[in-house]
């Protein structure tokens, strides 16, 4: 399977960078071809701007210099989203990635604006993983966004029969070594799986 790993984290001696580590090498031995796609190595802007938003609805123009991540996710078998949970959301930076590559004639057809038709078909596997600093009984209290925004909006624009699994290690700031191991390894096993 072609993954499409979307990571977002600003330091790569992070918990989340040896999470990355261990995912990568589980997907490699279950012989998965990976795209690593490192938002902030790769100095992705996030900022929709002002002209990228009047042109937003403009297929003709609207995918100008964002072609080589629009590729990335057409090409995409399986999407691994890995970030983590701040003030209760993802990342600046990897809302900023879903608010300009999930548009018009890339991630939905909106030519009979009545029924807008889901376009990453090609994507049959959608893994999210998270950490959180709080508890979960705190992000079950203000909806847990980052839950949900994986396992309902992004399965919207999927395939119909695509899996949608989503890992989170909540209270991380005070979770114990075992915990944090354990984590990993079942991160590991879901991508072993994917």
């Amino acid at each position: 399977m072609r993954v499409l790993y979307l990571y977002c984290h600003p330091l790569p001696e992070s918990f989340h960078g040896g999470i990355k580590t261990a995912a990568l090498a589980a997907l490699g031995r279950a012989g998965h071809e990976v795209d690593l796609c490192d938002l902030y190595a790769e100095g992705f802007d996030p900022v929709l701007s002002a002209e990228g938003r009047r042109n937003y609805h403009d297929e003709s123009v609207n995918q100008q210099g964002l072609e080589r991540y629009v590729e990335r996710l057409r090409a995409a078998e399986g999407l691994v989203v890995q970030f983590p949970t701040w003030c209760f959301g993802p990342p600046a930076m990897l809302k900023g990635f879903f608010d300009r590559l999930f548009m018009p004639g890339v991630a939905f057809d909106i030519s009979d604006p009545a029924n807008v038709r889901p376009m990453l078909q090609n994507i049959e596997k959608v893994i999210g993983v998270s950490t959180y600093g709080r508890p979960r009984s705190r992000a079950f209290l203000v909806g847990d966004p980052p839950r949900k925004m994986v396992k309902r909006y992004l399965r919207w624009f999927v395939a119909r029969t695509a899996s949608v699994q989503y890992l989170a290690l909540y209270h991380m700031n005070v979770a114990p070594e075992p915990k944090r191991k354990a984590f990993i390894a079942e991160v590991e096993r879901a991508m072993e799986r994917c």
